[in-house]
């Protein structure tokens, strides 16, 4: 499938001088004409989290003119750019070697290349590789840009029935240290409360929203979303409980839990 896009922005020199990117320290780097040719850019790019479909047009665009992909595993990401025809060079960046990366990857967005961020499902920073390279690329001054796109929870939240006006992400809950102080803490949230879960785990994770939020808590656990075993189990923490203790979960695990 042929994927064509025309439509592009021009800017003059005056209007990007104007440009900025806004620091948390509230300190604003203003860039020239000659700065920003010179300079690279980081585009931070969701994929489909099952159902290829869900590819925006421009992502495809952006993967397709990037300099440099980034990906989680580089042998999932391939599959996804064969589908859409993409060669770019690919390179494995993930959580147990961007630490010492991400200097070298700003230093080369720096020099001039544009670079393309991708997991292996959904937006990169959600419970995903991105936030170190993210965050050293805005302390080096350099632009980054993140796609609107996929992303398991939204769908979930949104599909759940429960408020999501107000909620709060916690993704992973810690393993071992610091697990029972966010479940204590989360006893009287009162905004929908949203999770990933692990298939293997997702019986025990139950079992504690028991412990320390109640069995009549209402929930939903959504997984494999987008695909075409997708489900959505809905009723209270036992009732789903009871359920998956006679039917083993399998594939990827969002939960969400109504507030207090």
């Amino acid at each position: 499938m042929r994927l064509q896009n025309k439509v592009k922005t021009h800017y003059s020199a005056s209007q990007q001088q104007r440009r900025t990117i806004v620091r948390l320290n509230n300190v604003k780097t203003h860039y020239s004409a000659s700065q920003h040719d010179m300079t690279g850019k980081l585009y931070i790019v969701p994929t489909p989290i099952g159902n290829l479909e869900d590819m925006t047009f421009r992502a495809v665009r952006i993967l397709k003119e990037a300099e440099l992909i980034l990906a989680e595993d580089t042998r999932t990401s391939a599959r996804l750019l064969d589908h859409y025809g993409i060669s770019n060079k690919l390179v494995s960046h993930h959580k147990f070697n961007e630490h010492g990366t991400v200097k070298n990857i700003a230093s080369r967005i720096e020099s001039g290349i544009n670079v393309a961020l991708i997991s292996d499902a959904g937006t990169p920073g959600i419970s995903d590789p991105g936030f170190l390279l993210i965050r050293t690329c805005l302390e080096n001054g350099i632009e980054t840009e993140c796609l609107p796109g996929a992303t398991a929870f939204v769908p979930a939240l949104v599909d759940s029935g429960f408020p999501c006006d107000r909620f709060i992400f916690e993704g992973f809950l810690p393993q071992k240290k610091g697990r029972q102080k966010r479940w204590t803490a989360l006893k009287e949230e009162s905004r929908t409360m949203v999770f990933y879960e692990s298939p293997f785990r997702l019986v025990k994770f139950l079992e504690e929203s028991i412990q320390y939020l109640g069995e009549e808590r209402r929930c939903c656990v959504s997984r494999e979303l987008t695909k075409m075993f997708e489900e959505n189990v809905r009723g209270t923490v036992a009732q789903v409980l009871d359920h998956f203790r006679q039917t083993p979960p399998k594939g990827e695990i969002v939960v969400v839990i109504e507030g207090h």
